[in-house]
């Protein structure tokens, strides 16, 4: 196996793409929130309102901020000018919630990254936000569900 961010001293490199084509990337990841059928049903009744202030709303905004901070956060990670951010969270059944983070760039490389640092700090936007009434709030399951760009495309199976 040949990593590819260390360089020929096997030292930690960010990875050369200035060769790279630009083209339109894509990425989708999701994550689940496992709040529980009670908590779930407590909130959707408020309408996904807290002490704290809008639930969903406050995590799609967190997550999208996320997106465009995975550079900072990611060693190694290309700062890319991102063109697009979408994050859906849903009900995935009485007890969880589905993440669904979308971002979309052109450039050199991917934003698989980006789509999965959206989707995990949706949910732990969502954990802060509820875990007031719950402290048995479970993350779970994050994923890259398909890219799209550059060498090669993917799709996962379904879950």
């Amino acid at each position: 196996m040949e990593f590819t961010h260390v360089d020929t001293e096997q030292r930690p490199t960010m990875v050369d793409v200035s060769a790279k084509t630009v083209t339109a990337r894509t990425a989708i990841a999701e994550c689940f929130v496992r709040l529980g059928p009670g908590v779930l049903q407590q909130f959707a009744a408020a309408g996904w309102s807290s002490k704290k202030g809008p639930i969903i709303d406050t995590a799609i905004i967190a997550g999208t901020m996320a997106a465009k901070k995975t550079s900072e956060l990611i060693p190694f990670c290309h700062p890319l000018n991102l063109k697009s951010v979408k994050i859906e969270i849903t009900p995935a059944d009485e007890a969880r919630l589905r993440i669904e983070a979308r971002v979309k760039v052109n450039d050199q490389t991917g934003v698989e990254m980006e789509a999965l640092t959206a989707a995990n700090v949706a949910a732990l936007t969502l954990y802060d936000m509820c875990k007031a009434v719950s402290k048995d709030i479970v993350i779970e399951s994050t994923r890259l569900i398909e890219k799209t760009g550059g060498k090669s495309d993917f799709k996962s199976e379904p879950a």
